[in-house]
């Protein structure tokens, strides 16, 4: 089978590119990839070892494809847009599948990971695997209780450290990639430390550190918790009350007022005077950045996130005052419902005995990490990191949230020596964590017995398609990785980070962080970066049987 893997890979792009346009193309052609890998599956030998290279290439093609769910996903997020029912509801339920009590009832449309492995049948000499419970048992074995789907996936050998070496360490002396390279690579099964250079070592890690973040946020506040931008009165006094969520919309103003002016009326308002409450976060509301097109204002009432246009990720100009703005915004919206304010909004704190008129809650915590982590949205990131704080009894400041991440992360037992959580963002460059953190975090969030944190994984950008790798992974050297890295991106002027997960040529599934400080073009870096990613996804990298 000389061309099956080219073929495999071709087929499956077409598919996923093909979804974005059309969802009735993107199901024909998703179909047409499922069949081209499952005859491919069939006709191989029936132990993995005994495979033929080309063989292997397929196999670990349709199990990056399938793993990360992108077919079905993509095909999805055309129809149903990529947030609330699409991509990330495809592949949660992929991934929740995967912990304890094994696959769910739902219909995926397509095999998973474990599923596509296991048709290569058990390795030779091996039995039922036992493992100890958690992700760091080094033996490669599922911890207990978890579905018999990962148990046949551990069962693929890992990368040897002496292999992964030799192919990592000339690309990482690449001079486009600056004075200090930091990198880890660890084996996503079992947690096991497989590659370090630096790993220990604290950098400053951009946007990677994100994933920080949204481990922290689902772990204090839940996966299911929404944030609440509530409306009380007292007599014709009404108070907009902020409670951090920077995804507020002219529509959910628009329903808050309404419901508001029906509830008002009622009571025969006709008119009042409105102020808005922002006593939900303190401190500073300036970024150490200062005024960026990167970031508003940090407040716990705003429309938009600030944004002046349209759009809904990426730079943006951004208002002076969203607070002022979503406050002027709900006037607006209160006075067409019927019932008119006395001027301009004001700052002013609910009274206490005020009474709840009217409640917006926003989108799970869930699908925010999603978000910003697709995205890399730093308005939703500061958002995150102050519901830590507040579910932490921390101020819901800049330094509270520092606290409040740090303290999360020390419960989870990550390695935390030297890190600094100067905010949820990355953008403040007094930031630093190590590779070591950024891959254990990851192995955390795929966790079987950490299922709540699977959105740090499903948000990951997918290379060459979604978010911030959407652009990326072009070109001879880095379209090897194109669908099958799923990474966190940073960058900051002289620095290039990128976190992750992949699948390599054997099947295994790899945690990698790569942390780069001093470079000078950062086109080249981010080549750089991408290269490395992709070697990882056609590693076997495993020593010859005659070495040694």
């Amino acid at each position: 089978m000389p061309n099956t893997a080219s073929k495999v890979r071709d087929t499956a792009n077409r598919a996923y590119r093909a979804a974005a346009r059309s969802a009735g193309a993107a199901r024909r052609r998703a179909g047409a990839a499922a069949r081209s890998a499952d005859t491919a599956i069939r006709g191989i030998p029936g132990h993995w070892r005994e495979a033929g290279p080309q063989q292997r290439q397929t196999i670990r093609l349709a199990a990056g494809a399938a793993a990360v769910g992108l077919v079905v996903a993509l095909t999805t997020v055309a129809a149903t847009g990529p947030w609330d029912g699409g991509q990330r509801t495809a592949e949660r339920v992929w991934a929740a599948g995967q912990g304890p009590g094994g696959p769910g009832e739902e219909d995926r449309s397509g095999l998973t990971a474990p599923q596509v492995l296991a048709q290569a049948g058990p390795l030779p000499g091996t039995g039922a695997t036992t493992g100890t419970k958690g992700v760091g048992n080094g033996e490669g074995g599922a911890p207990d209780g978890s579905a018999g789907g990962s148990r046949r996936a551990a069962k693929v050998p890992p990368p040897t450290a002496s292999a992964l070496a030799d192919t990592l360490e000339p690309l990482l002396d690449d001079q486009s990639l600056g004075a200090v390279q930091h990198a880890s690579v660890v084996d996503a099964v079992t947690g096991r430390q497989l590659f370090a250079q630096g790993a220990g070592q604290t950098a400053t890690p951009a946007s990677t550190i994100k994933l920080a973040t949204a481990v922290a946020a689902l772990t204090a506040a839940g996966e299911n918790h929404r944030v609440a931008t509530r409306v009380v009165g007292k007599g014709d006094r009404v108070t907009l009350v902020g409670g951090g969520d920077p995804t507020l919309t002219k529509g959910a103003l628009a329903d808050l007022a309404e419901e508001t002016a029906r509830t008002l009326r009622k009571r025969g308002v006709r008119e009042v005077t409105l102020t808005y409450d922002l006593s939900r976060y303190t401190g500073t509301r300036q970024h150490p950045i200062g005024p960026n097109e990167n970031l508003a204002l940090v407040t716990p009432l705003m429309l938009n996130e600030g944004r002046l246009d349209k759009s809904d990720h990426g730079p943006a100009a951004r208002t002076p005052d969203p607070s002022g703005q979503a406050a002027q915004e709900f006037a607006d919206r209160l006075s067409r419902a019927g019932v008119r304010t006395t001027g301009p909004a004001e700052s002013g704190q609910a009274p206490g005995s005020a009474r709840s008129l009217a409640v917006h809650k926003s989108p799970t915590l869930s699908a925010l990490v999603e978000r910003m982590l697709t995205n890399s949205d730093n308005d939703i990131a500061e958002a995150l990191a102050r519901q830590t704080a507040l579910a932490k009894g921390e101020p819901a400041s800049f330094k509270g949230a520092g606290r409040a991440v740090r303290s999360t992360l020390k419960r989870l037992g990550l390695p935390l020596k030297g890190t600094v959580f100067a905010d949820g963002s990355g953008l403040d460059r007094a930031d630093r964590v190590s590779p070591a953190l950024l891959t254990q975090l990851l192995v955390r969030a795929g966790a079987p017995e950490e299922p709540a944190l699977r959105p740090v994984l499903t948000g990951l950008p997918v290379a060459g398609f979604t978010g911030t790798l959407d652009a990326r992974y072009g070109g001879e050297r880095g379209a090897p990785g194109a669908g099958l890295v799923r990474a966190k991106t940073g960058t900051l002027t002289g620095v290039n980070t990128l976190a992750g997960t992949v699948v390599d040529a054997d099947g295994r599934m790899l945690s990698f962080a790569f942390m780069t400080s001093g470079t000078t073009d950062p086109a080249a870096a981010q080549n750089s970066l991408d290269r490395l990613a992709s070697t990882l996804a056609n590693c076997g990298c495993r020593d010859s049987p005659s070495a040694g």
